[in-house]
């Protein structure tokens, strides 16, 4: 197995994805309650037992809810950064899982994965994104293959349009219809602002603009993510980004996906 992954859950009621080689079951983002993630690891023949290792993109409950409820899986590694791990554990009495510190912009390995951290504008203490490879350069039993994580951004620095020219799959927010949400009534103007703002959210027409401006070969697939359940809609998100000609997957608010195989 080279690398294989599928997306738990993707909205703003949580975030979580499967990442599976030859020696890791890995978790990309928790957020959601370790009981819900047990659920949802059920549902594809996993479970918590199972899972080496968490890595944590950013602290906000969306992407980080499970943490204080890994009391009984003590054998699953958290990776993070210190001001992630900072403000999870601010909290009197959180539990303290088994961190492993990095620092952001670094490259480790963890048993058959290489990752890469680098790092994303968003309204949090320090966010990160991960690029994810297995295998080697021109080795035909074990090619190499990367998978790069990228959501919760206001918008895309040039170091970030880089790193995902090298991926051969794409995960990547398009959370809003930027006419969508001025329209939308439940979200009062300054929630609006930060969601539409610099350190915010990528709107459909920025993940367009963003996937336009690279347009990599090596891409096998492009997976749009995160999107808001009340701010846009799948049908608005494939009118929009449809016309690129990318081989897209649109993920639903609030859902998931099948198994995909890096090949």
């Amino acid at each position: 197995m080279a690398m294989r992954f599928c997306i738990l859950g993707s909205g703003s009621a949580g975030n979580s994805a499967l990442l599976q080689t030859g020696n890791a079951r890995v978790l990309v983002d928790a957020g959601f309650s370790a009981r819900k993630l047990g659920e949802l690891l059920a549902g594809v023949g996993e479970s918590l037992d199972r899972i080496d290792a968490i890595f944590l993109t950013h602290e906000h409950g969306d992407h980080a809810a499970a943490v204080d409820g890994l009391k009984k899986f003590p054998h699953i590694q958290v990776f993070a950064n210190a001001a992630t791990v900072h403000a999870l554990q601010a909290g009197a009495g959180a539990h303290r899982p088994a961190w492993q510190v990095f620092e952001t912009g670094a490259r480790f390995t963890f048993r058959d994965l290489t990752v890469d951290s680098f790092s994303v504008p968003h309204d949090a203490a320090d966010p990160v994104g991960f690029m994810f490879h297995t295998g080697h350069e021109d080795d035909l039993l074990s090619p190499r293959r990367s998978l790069v994580w990228l959501t919760d951004l206001g918008h895309a620095p040039a170091h970030i349009r880089e790193r995902i020219r090298e991926a051969h799959v794409l995960v990547v927010e398009a959370n809003h219809c930027t006419t969508m949400l001025q329209a939308d009534s439940k979200r009062p103007w300054s929630v609006k602002q930060r969601i539409s703002g610099r350190h915010g959210h990528l709107s459909n027409e920025g993940a367009r603009e963003l996937l336009a401006s690279v347009a990599s070969p090596r891409w096998q697939r492009v997976f749009l993510t995160h999107l808001s359940r009340d701010c846009n809609h799948p049908d608005v998100v494939a009118r929009t980004l449809a016309p690129l000609g990318l081989p897209l997957s649109i993920v639903e608010p609030n859902g998931g996906t099948p198994f995909y195989d890096l090949v």
